[in-house]
């Protein structure tokens, strides 16, 4: 895609159209018989090569809400080679609209929701599920063509394949790792869209340096008690461990879970989960209030299981649990690193060193490749010095957030903002006044879009949301 200049309000794609078509009657006159484009989404979906319309669902009057297939390379370099379908979404409000491109980062919703950009520029939508996710899995699958290059690409050739549909402005997002998959995209086919809203986005820009992950916990919240009161609780609880391992293990008993092809024994996945505490309370428990939930020292083992179920979660660290996340682990492992938590206060109790990584929850069977300590770096480079139309939303209270994206260039039209006591779930809405409007009005700037036009979102049917608070759930598996 073009960048169009930023100030204008006109996309475009429509003036190029335009053009093109006034150039093409001074030349040549149409064939009498020559087909106009359909008009209806369906039958224009259907003339897209590689797309399938899997099924079209009711939604809400002025939507129409499609599950699709896209074919894609296993491996963008191989043309030829083999393919797999990828699964994604489409939520159309019409072709005189902007479309949103909401990157999932793991599989895709298939209830129909709108995002948050969505919901500002009254836009179109297409979901699109992370490569490697099932079902968007090539089979058999070549792990080695998992990585942040090979996912923009099909990204890019999504774009290229719905550009003639979809003729006016594109705005990317995504939330977590799908807002990290957004700002790969733009990394590697910058001219695709016209600006990028990245939500609660982590830059793990150097694996092994995790001093900014350490200090967020020394400084995080209005109150320092609260922090010791959870350090407290994980010290207890590793101190407890018989009692709360046998707890776990009934409860593995109890609903079938397992344990043997990703974290190898309740042991393992009872102290991950107990390192995992603190990280999971800050990302998503809403603060202050929650820090009166966490159990004193003296409390009972129930009530510490009932508080790390409510936190963490039991199910999450069995093969069950995790399985369905191993293309994330895989990404972790390989490019994307994985964070650090402090464990200076349970010394003594710890029984499995440098767990807490990433390919602890690989099954011993992957053959996983060599971390790439390039592929961070190079991104973080791209977006703080070369990036354009970019704005990075990021919550005060987000564990993830310890490290970010740095962006804050007026000539480049790029920004960053904190959500104050937002946490995981921060968006344009938990803003203060003043950037909330910012970051409103470089959206619609980005989008083509003027204040009337957007104010219809306001007055459009408002749709059941379920698939996006299922989204805002999963998103920042540890």
């Amino acid at each position: 895609m073009i960048p169009r200049t930023p100030h204008s309000a006109v996309s475009w794609r429509a003036a190029a159209g335009a053009l093109l078509t006034a150039t093409a009657l001074l030349f040549t006159a149409a064939p009498a018989s020559a087909d106009p484009a359909p008009t209806d989404i369906a039958d224009r979906l259907d003339a897209v090569p590689g797309l399938r319309i899997i099924e079209e669902t009711e939604t809400e009057p002025g939507f129409r809400y499609f599950v699709l297939g896209y074919e894609q390379p296993a491996d963008h370099g191989d043309a030829d080679g083999q393919t797999f379908e990828q699964r994604l979404t489409l939520l159309h409000r019409g072709f005189d609209r902007p479309t949103v491109l909401h990157t999932s980062g793991y599989n895709v919703s298939v209830g129909a929701f709108r995002s948050e950009p969505a919901r500002i520029l009254d836009a179109n939508q297409i979901s699109t599920e992370q490569r490697f996710f099932e079902p968007s899995r090539p089979d058999p699958a070549d792990w080695e063509d998992l990585d942040i290059r090979q996912a923009a690409a099909d990204h890019h050739r999504l774009v290229e394949a719905l550009n003639d549909v979809y003729r006016q402005e594109w705005i990317s997002t995504g939330a977590s790792k799908g807002g990290m998959t957004s700002v790969y995209h733009r990394r590697f086919y910058p001219d695709d869209i016209d600006g990028t809203v990245a939500y609660v986005a982590p830059n793990d820009v150097i694996d092994r340096e995790d001093h900014a992950y350490r200090r967020f916990f020394r400084t995080v919240g209005d109150d320092p008690q609260c922090q010791d009161d959870l350090e407290d609780l994980q010290h207890e609880a590793l101190e407890r461990r018989g009692e709360l391992v046998d707890h776990y293990t009934a409860l593995a008993q109890k609903n079938d879970w397992t344990f043997d092809r990703t974290l190898g024994s309740a042991d393992r996945a009872f102290e991950i989960l107990v390192l995992d505490t603190a990280w999971a309370f800050w990302q998503y428990q809403p603060h202050p209030e929650a820090c009166a939930d966490i159990p004193a020292p003296d409390a009972s083992t129930d009530e510490i299981a009932a508080f790390l179920d409510e936190v963490a979660g039991f199910s999450f660290y069995t093969d069950q649990g995790t399985m369905p996340y191993i293309p994330y682990y895989f990404q972790a492992a390989t490019q994307l690193g994985t964070p650090s938590v402090p464990t200076g206060h349970l010394d003594g109790l710890l029984r499995y060193p440098g767990l807490f990584q990433a390919r602890s929850y690989l099954p011993d069977e992957m053959d996983v490749p060599r971390f790439d300590h390039w592929a961070m770096p190079d991104v973080d480079h791209w977006v703080s010095h070369r990036s354009e139309r970019m704005l990075f939303v990021d919550g005060e209270y987000d564990p993830w957030g310890a490290e970010h994206f740095r962006a804050g260039s007026a000539r480049r039209d790029t920004m960053r903002f904190v959500a104050p006591g937002a946490n995981h779930g921060a968006d344009i809405a938990a803003l203060t006044d003043a950037d909330r409007a910012k970051a409103t009005e470089a959206l619609k700037r980005w989008a083509g879009v003027g204040d009337e036009a957007a104010a219809m979102a306001d007055r459009v049917p408002e749709l059941d949301n379920a698939g996006e608070r299922r989204a805002k759930i999963e998103r920042g598996f540890r």
